[in-house]
């Protein structure tokens, strides 16, 4: 085997990522003519096939896949490095693409996006409301929020919170369907789901060392909890929501009021989706900046 050397390396891992010779090209800056060669020169070198080239597109052969999954941390980690020297002495900078669910964004961003942009003026802020899969090797986004236990991939998963919920309802209801006093009572009542699935027609509800195990049914669902909580808020139903300050604001405007307050719903993580484990500056200072404003607001 020829010498190898990290650049081509790191040519490699972008063309993998973004699955076309001219977008890589454009991302580094390079000609596609040389981006191609470096390529080809890096399979020779090695010995091996690394892509499967087409008129369409570019797919990883098994020993591409193998390749580009050991060597994208290594590329990330030193391009990092290298970042971390050139900036630090100035303010994290550049464009910041972060993926955060729906609900989450319209109850938590507004309160926290304009204070980070004020802190961090050369950070652009590059935001996809969904919650979709994200595909590890083409993922685009610097930093992906999601709900809930992650399936393995080679992204890095760090939990950045768990976040507590209670069951709400608007006054009206309960003056028309009367109040639960015990879990039970909520298999006779409108309860708001995410959908109407069997995964979500059961509530596990905690009070000290009593866990309680409820099915639950309903008309309506929804699977945004801005939408749930303006439903329930039109007296429609018993909704779970996140108890953190933006959704207590939301909670309060809704006029709703808390339903069963001696039990709560299994607490659900947050967790931050990382392409590295040591992420760039700009990504690090918004988790840094969020993180305490989730946790203190959470109860």
């Amino acid at each position: 085997m020829e010498d190898v050397q990290l650049n081509d390396i790191a040519v490699f891992v972008e063309v993998a990522k973004l699955g076309n010779f001219s977008h890589a090209a454009q991302a580094l800056g390079l000609p596609t003519t040389t981006v191609s060669k470096r390529v080809t020169e890096l399979e020779q070198a090695i010995g091996m096939k690394l892509l499967t080239r087409s008129t369409r597109r570019l797919t990883l052969t098994e020993a591409g896949t193998l390749y580009f999954e050991r060597c994208r941390h290594i590329v990330d980690e030193a391009r990092v490095a290298h970042d971390q020297l050139l900036t630090m002495a100035v303010q994290p900078k550049g464009r910041l693409r972060i993926s955060i669910p729906t609900s989450l964004a319209q109850l938590f961003l507004p309160a926290v996006i304009g204070p980070f942009t004020e802190t961090y003026p050369e950070i652009e802020c590059d935001l996809d409301l969904s919650m979709r899969p994200i595909d590890p090797i083409s993922n685009p986004f610097d930093l992906v929020l999601r709900f809930g236990q992650q399936p393995d991939s080679t992204l890095i998963s760090r939990q950045l919170v768990l976040m507590q919920h209670h069951l709400f309802a608007a006054p009206a209801y309960l003056e028309r369907y009367g109040e639960p006093r015990v879990p039970s009572d909520l298999a006779h009542h409108e309860c708001l789901r995410p959908d109407m699935t069997d995964a979500y027609s059961y509530w596990m509800l905690h009070s000290g060392a009593q866990v309680q195990r409820v099915k639950v049914s309903g008309r309506l669902a929804a699977n945004n909890i801005g939408v749930s909580g303006r439903i329930a808020g039109q007296g429609l139903g018993i909704t779970p929501l996140p108890v953190f300050a933006a959704m207590e604001r939301a909670i309060a405007n809704g006029g709703l009021v808390r339903v069963l307050p001696e039990w709560s719903l299994t607490p659900i993580p947050l967790f931050a989706l990382l392409p590295s484990r040591t992420p760039p500056a700009k990504t690090r200072a918004f988790l840094d900046f969020i993180q305490p404003r989730l946790t203190e607001s959470t109860a």
